[in-house]
């Protein structure tokens, strides 16, 4: 019999060490990791099975299968925004391809085991594009039917990856003699930034908030590529697991939507820098606005509605931003880069 198990993609990255531990946390269920890279020892430690390499690899899916019954899937490997830029063609290899490889492996274990994949899949703000600066400050809090004009690789893999899963999961091989849709249960968060006290930044335009609080932590000087008044939504890391567990975890009944937006804070990146220095007096923050990936942070929304998602699964961010600093991003950090 193969053995009940949850799959995590891309495990050593931001979101993955969060979500295994918490996963691991909860003893409710036994993890295989995916990733290119090997994971690190603490992580190596709480998984059942660790797989390196590729999500395009379909031999090593095949592995998986032959030895495991997927419920589960946090497909979080991906290309970030600003890699994804400079490599377009492969971030659709990765983004796209990777993802649709994932949801027929999803789907293969649905028709296999006879109840649906449960797919949860990060998808991001950058989803959105709005055209100018005057649309961004008139449109507010964006919901997740609106602006849907992403102007990067990265936000229109991961737009089309969200219509992916909607097929998967309502049209799959509509013409078939035989129903095949329903066996992936799709399940999407648009993340804000996301801020995480433990791992380095790598490659999202969003980073500047974090490679602030990081740089400053190291005494090291800081040029923040944006604007002082560059305004987007932003999350604790632990509120993103929290979210990404929570959402897995909602009765099916309850998830009205297969795509959630949902944020936490959304301050300037001149508030974010007065707030660093309140903390680390010494900090030297400067502004070196760099013009390309500030014409990409201003098609972000300054903020997002995330009220389906506060009533269907009952989100509710623990952090506010003054709450991660003092509890979270501070003593964390302090304790990293202390000696």
């Amino acid at each position: 019999m193969r053995k009940p198990v949850v799959l995590v993609t891309g495990a050593s990255g931001e979101i993955g060490h969060g979500l295994i531990h918490r996963l691991r946390g909860e003893g409710r269920a036994s993890i295989i990791s995916v990733d290119l890279r090997p994971l690190p020892e603490e992580l190596r430690q709480l998984v059942e099975r660790e797989f390196t390499g590729s999500i395009m690899d379909n031999n090593l899916l095949d592995r998986i299968v032959s030895e495991f019954e997927v419920d589960t899937v946090f497909h979080l490997a991906a290309l970030l925004s600003t890699r994804s830029e400079f490599t377009p063609l492969t971030a659709h290899q990765v983004n796209v391809e990777g993802t649709l490889n994932l949801l027929h492996f999803a789907q293969s274990e649905g028709e296999s085991h006879g109840r649906p994949t449960v797919f949860l899949y990060p998808s991001s703000i950058a989803a959105y594009g709005l055209p100018d600066l005057a649309t961004k400050e008139r449109a507010g809090k964006v919901k997740e039917n609106e602006w849907n004009l992403p102007a990067t690789m990265y936000g229109c893999n991961k737009l089309y990856c969200e219509h992916l899963g909607r097929y998967f999961t309502r049209y799959y091989k509509q013409l078939a003699a035989e129903p095949l849709h329903g066996k992936v249960d799709f399940r999407s968060i648009r993340f804000p930034g996301l801020i995480s006290a433990f791992t380095v930044p790598s490659g999202g335009t969003s980073d500047y908030a974090p490679e602030m609080i990081h740089a400053a932590a190291q005494g090291a000087a800081y040029a923040c590529f944006v604007r002082r008044d560059t305004r987007i939504p932003f999350m604790a890391m632990p509120d993103a697991v929290e979210a990404l567990i929570a959402l897995a975890q909602a009765d099916r009944s309850r998830v009205m939507q297969h795509v959630y937006n949902i944020t936490a804070f959304n301050p300037s990146a001149d508030e974010l820098r007065e707030l660093v220095v309140e903390y680390f007096p010494g900090a030297s923050i400067s502004f070196e606005i760099d013009p390309k990936r500030q014409a990409i942070v201003d098609s972000w929304p300054a903020d997002v509605d995330d009220s389906a998602a506060r009533e269907d699964w009952g989100f509710a961010p623990r952090y506010d931003l003054h709450r991660a600093f003092d509890e979270y991003l501070i003593p964390a950090i302090r304790e990293q880069h202390s000696g």
